[in-house]
């Protein structure tokens, strides 16, 4: 027996895809994810072709037949929830590079037995799959040295699959006989309203017990967390001293090396709230701290949802998985060994500005005194952002709230900062460039979102090297970016605290910083603004220059050209979709395709003529210009080279993500006499970078 046998007397092409499905789970997860997606696609397209009280909508593209009010009442929210389940997995296994794991492919599985369980129980016109039919993880077959399929390979089948299924379309649409096949249909439509009924008449009993949601989903969380568990101690531990004075079983006790509980897990049906367990595991706690004399964390779980709750400091909280040993060992024995943040001393060599101590204690306020686990600092550009939270890390460091930091960045080129900081301003806290080490240890890790979410989706022999726990403080820099959608994921994978820094944060619907930190709009856990900073002097404010520049202000008429003027505008390439030249181009239009080099040679020499100088008014300073786009950004290196050709080419330099080797034209920048002193950039100067001797 396999574990998708009950569909193959009725439904052989899905039993064959689903079955390649399990075969792949183990070896080859995203060659899984895909044919589950499959078995999906296919059951629900049979669904609407023969099942008369299902009407197609508007496409037959699976997500809108997925969604189709009809479907969804039939199927349930539970079932409705198994398929999307599968759809999403499946998609992101044709149409994203990031690693794919067994726990992917597993999960897929489990939800397809769900979903085509209640496809065959309904839609079977045979023998209904018997109510206690379960999914067993561990029968599914043992692998085979095979190549894994690319994300290339997997689209480049979908199409085959996608033409095989038009072409065999088209075939049975051109058959002669096409009034007998109608006529089948008309039977078989009739013997599924049949089936479906026979079917409504037994209710569904069908369901996940809480013994096979510990045996599949948290065994697979907790071996992944490092916990190789026993059936003698570790489950079904008994306590006593119940109110009722009756025996207890707790689900899972997670020991320590020292014999003493760190943690208990209740788990609870797959239907049912997680927190559902949550006071039955607060008296089993009370029960093994009255016998262990520790009070361990708990944990209540359904399988989908994780709650932790450490009832010494904090209400019960959300999270994506479970603590190792050691993490939770730390977690306990900070219970009595954490100082105050309110008493441990700042390391004003570090931030010593009043305004970096006031953000740091503020934020130790939060953390302490509130106890939030989320904050958002707000402060101006140029006034130290990076210093104060390094600070920070040293702080919680030496109070020992913290042993592991992780800085997010959004660039390679900030991560490089980044560590180069920790370097200077913390050097015991060994900072690791995971961009670059992904496999050195340390204190302080800097990242890129992209570089991180791939570490967390490639877990090494069933265990994940950053797990939920792994980091007690979590630093997003530049907050207002790049956090909202793709890599918010992140933030909510880690258990950790987590601080946000930005200079101009987002009060949006669909992006909002604050509601990303728990915080009403418009009110920062702290804030040091602009002009403030201006105020106090230790900013300075903006000096305009005017330079009248006709094009810039009122943009360029065709008729107002002169025909030689004229002839080089009808020879531009104008917009690929409209190839005829138009009659006119708005101001904020120029610079997007319309390169005026006489605009340019005038911006450039009030530069070099107005701009600040520096050594001894010989030079002038580090500049940044901000080019409309790529091309713009090549066009004014071109110009600035052919109007101070002995400055050889090496004193403006385009600065870009398109750019080879960016990350040393940004080091060479930064440096006091070293060139280039202008960097043109588009993309990556814009925030962020630290250079102190841009004037």
């Amino acid at each position: 027996m396999t574990t998708f046998d009950f569909l193959a007397s009725e439904f052989p092409e899905i039993h064959a895809e689903a079955t390649k499905a399990a075969r792949a789970a183990l070896p080859d997860p995203r060659t899984s994810c895909f044919y589950a997606r499959r078995v999906v696609e296919l059951s629900v397209k049979w669904a609407f072709a023969h099942d008369p009280s299902l009407t197609p909508p508007y496409n037959d593209t699976v997500n809108a037949l997925l969604h189709d009010p009809g479907f969804k009442r039939l199927a349930g929210d539970q079932v409705f929830r198994f398929a999307r389940d599968v759809q999403k997995r499946g998609n992101r296994a044709v149409h994203e590079s990031a690693p794919m794991t067994q726990r992917d492919a597993i999960a897929s599985i489990s939800a397809l037995f769900e979903f085509t369980y209640w496809f065959a129980r309904t839609y079977n016109r045979g023998e209904k799959p018997p109510a206690d039919l379960t999914f067993d993880p561990r029968a599914l077959p043992v692998p085979q040295p095979s190549a894994a399929k690319t994300v290339g390979q997997l689209k480049e089948l979908e199409i085959a699959l996608e033409e095989s299924e038009l072409a065999r379309t088209r075939a049975l649409a051109e058959l002669a006989d096409q009034a007998r096949l109608e006529a089948e249909l008309a039977e078989l439509r009739a013997q599924v309203a049949a089936a479906k009924l026979r079917a409504d008449e037994t209710p569904d009993a069908h369901d996940y017990t809480e013994a096979e949601t510990r045996d599949f989903f948290i065994d697979l969380l907790l071996g992944e967390a490092g916990w190789a568990l026993s059936d003698t101690r570790d489950r079904e531990f008994e306590v006593s001293g119940m109110p009722d004075g009756k025996q207890g079983f707790v689900d899972y006790v997670l020991w320590g090396e020292d014999g003493k509980p760190l943690a208990l897990v209740e788990a609870k049906r797959t239907r049912r709230d997680a927190r559902a367990g949550q006071q039955q595991a607060k008296l089993y706690a009370d029960c093994l701290e009255a016998q262990f004399g520790q009070r361990p964390v708990i944990f209540t779980t359904n399988g989908y949802e994780h709650w932790m709750w450490d009832d010494v400091s904090y209400p019960p909280r959300l999270v994506q998985g479970f603590y190792t040993r050691d993490e939770l060992a730390l977690l306990i024995q900070r219970r009595t060994s954490k100082h105050s943040l309110a008493e441990t001393e700042i390391d004003a060599d570090i931030a010593g500005r009043h305004y970096q101590t006031q953000s740091l204690r503020r934020i130790g306020e939060h953390f302490e005194v509130d106890r939030q686990r989320k904050a958002l600092l707000v402060m101006a550009t140029g006034a130290g952002k990076t210093r104060t939270v390094i600070a920070l890390a040293d702080l919680l460091i030496r109070a020992n709230w913290a042993k592991r930091v992780l800085f997010l960045a959004d660039r390679t080129a900030l991560v490089t900062q980044a560590v180069n900081a920790f370097k200077e301003h913390l050097p015991d806290s060994s900072p690791v460039n995971l961009v670059k080490e992904r496999d050195d240890d340390g204190r302080v890790y800097v990242c890129t979102y992209p570089t991180m979410m791939n570490l967390i989706n490639a877990p090494a022999n069933g265990e994940r090297r950053f797990g939920v726990g792994y980091f007690d403080l979590v630093v997003i820099d530049e907050a207002h970016r790049s956090v909202f959608k793709k890599y918010r994921a992140i933030f909510e994978y880690f258990d950790a605290l987590l601080v946000g820094l930005t200079a101009t944060p987002l009060d949006e619907i669909d992006r909002n910083t604050y509601r990303l930190f728990d915080l009403e709009p418009g009110v920062p856990t702290h804030a040091y603004e602009l002009e403030t900073a201006v105020g106090d002097g230790f900013l300075v404010p903006p000096r305009a220059i005017s330079v009248p520049l006709k094009f810039q202000r009122q943009g360029i008429r065709y008729d107002d050209l002169t025909a030689e003027e004229q002839e080089e505008w009808d020879e531009l390439d104008w917009d690929e979709d409209d190839p005829d030249p138009p009659d006119a181009v708005k101001a904020e239009a120029i610079n997007k395709w319309l390169f005026n080099a006489d605009t340019v040679d005038r911006v450039l020499e009030t530069l070099m003529t107005s701009g600040v100088k520096v050594a001894g008014g010989d030079r002038l300073g580090k500049t940044i210009v901000f080019a409309k786009n790529q091309a713009h950004a090549k066009f004014i290196a071109q110009r600035f080279d052919i109007n101070y050709p002995h400055l050889r080419g090496k004193f403006a330099a385009v600065i870009t993500s398109e750019v080879e080797q960016n990350e040393t034209l940004i080091e060479q920048f930064s440096m006091k006499d070293h060139d280039p002193h202008i960097a043109i950039s588009v993309d990556m100067l814009d925030t962020g970078i630290d250079v102190p001797e841009v004037v």
